[in-house]
């Protein structure tokens, strides 16, 4: 392999002109023809028993040249770029250019991380909100508590919404039962809108022992042709009507939910476990503003092919996870009435703000001089293997270093700025926070 020539041209791109010689280009040629012989029939041969020379005299002597070619490029073009120590970010365009037994030549146009300008990334001002914990918020995280004791007490009086009603139910259609339209001892909270809509409405006000006929009509959109947007009757008798039954808010309320033994302990536990929920949010927040304003003050031209290439890896990566959920991508798309040229585009945006925020990290840590030590790598192995429960051994094998040296130099490039970032105007914190 020789790189004939090298040319950088715009928007971050290199020019690479990568020559293959004849020792290597005869090697891959006959490594080829060994895979292939046994599928190429030649008369007067046994099949994988053909000479090259007589198969390269029937179907040309180029017959293996395609393959040996996809054989060698990928090498060679790696070998090229660690050679020239080219910074590569995206998948590069390759087209042959010249082929013979004595080699080929081939053209590489390759995306290279570009060159960023950094603007002031020290002592950067923000807004940072301060977080606060009111009675009314505890009363909120309060809630699941109180959910999981409370108690369904059967009542001897019409149902309301909110009730639960134990019922027996026959759908029909046309006067005749359909599938799946029966049941018995179903248990239907009123007002809870998981029924057909309608249905729950016209219980309200039963009680037990009454028999209803329901009507109701099926959505449009339902998943069964054959009832989708039919009017039906259901048949309904009500067994019994219960009500939600809340416990008294009090300390033997806090031992039965909790380990605390006074309500008031339970409580402030809640609030200071929301404090620091908060608290993280709020110093995330303010440090997410701080890195926007560093990457508003540089200056870079991100390529395209940078974006696509991240942009694909961001789809893959979610599509293994849906699909690993036994999900094929395609009806999950289709779930979230998406197409893929949406999905793209979506990640389009995710990738470009990455990409920004890693690029001035980078550029940071360049500036300070940052580098990732053998201490800091190991740190990092073993922080990792606690974290996902592995050996030291088995993280090492599954990454890469140089990927794991330039994510702690970004984390340390982080802390430079964060370290000096001051907190501005205040910011009201929004309820929904924690």
């Amino acid at each position: 392999m020789n790189v004939k020539s090298v040319e950088k041209q715009e928007k971050s791109t290199v020019e690479l002109i990568i020559e293959v010689g004849r020792e290597e280009f005869e090697a891959a040629i006959e490594k080829v023809y060994k895979k292939q012989r046994s599928k190429i029939n030649v008369p007067g041969f046994r099949k994988g028993k053909a000479p090259r020379k007589i198969i390269e005299g029937m179907y040309g002597a180029s017959v293996f040249y395609e393959d040996a070619i996809n054989e060698l490029y990928p090498e060679a073009y790696a070998t090229a770029v660690d050679q020239e120590k080219l910074d590569v970010v995206a998948w590069p365009k390759v087209e042959i250019q010249e082929v013979s037994a004595d080699g080929f030549t081939f053209k590489a146009i390759v995306t290279v991380r570009p060159e960023v300008k950094l603007g002031q990334y020290k002592e950067i001002t923000a807004p940072k909100a301060e977080p606060a914990v009111t009675e009314e918020d505890i009363a909120n995280e309060l809630k699941p508590y109180i959910a999981r004791a409370t108690r369904m007490v059967t009542v001897e009086r019409e149902a309301q919404n909110g009730d639960t009603v134990v019922i027996d139910f026959e759908g029909f259609k046309d006067g005749v039962p359909f599938a799946g339209g029966k049941a018995e001892g179903h248990e239907l909270e009123l007002g809870s809108g998981s029924f057909i809509p309608g249905f729950e409405d016209q219980l309200v006000g039963t009680k037990a022992g009454d028999e209803k006929e329901v009507n109701v009509t099926f959505p449009e959109e339902y998943p069964e042709e054959s009832l989708a947007g039919a009017p039906t009757v259901f048949k309904v008798k009500v067994h019994e009507v219960k009500e939600k039954q809340e416990p008294t808010l009090d300390d033997e309320f806090a031992k039965d939910v909790s380990e605390f033994d006074t309500l008031e302990a339970l409580k402030k536990d809640l609030a200071d476990k929301l404090m620091a929920r908060r608290e993280e949010n709020a110093k995330k927040t303010f440090e997410s503003a701080v890195l926007e304003q560093v990457v508003h003050n540089m200056e870079v031209e991100i390529p395209d092919a940078m974006v696509e290439y991240e942009a694909d890896q961001l789809v893959n990566n979610y599509a293994q996870r849906i699909q690993a959920q036994g999900i094929p991508f395609e009806n999950y798309l289709k779930m979230m009435g998406m197409t893929m040229d949406q999905m793209r585009l979506q990640a389009a945006e995710s990738a470009t703000h990455q990409i920004q925020s890693d690029l001035a990290l980078a550029a940071v840590a360049a500036a300070e001089g940052i580098e990732a030590s053998d201490e800091d790598v190991a740190a990092e192995i073993k922080n990792l293997a606690e974290q996902y429960k592995l050996t030291e051994e088995q993280v090492r094998s599954a990454i890469n270093v140089d990927d794991l040296k330039k994510d702690i130099c970004r984390k340390k490039a982080a802390e430079v700025i964060f370290s000096t970032a001051k907190v501005g105007p205040v910011a009201t914190e929004e309820k929904t926070e924690g």
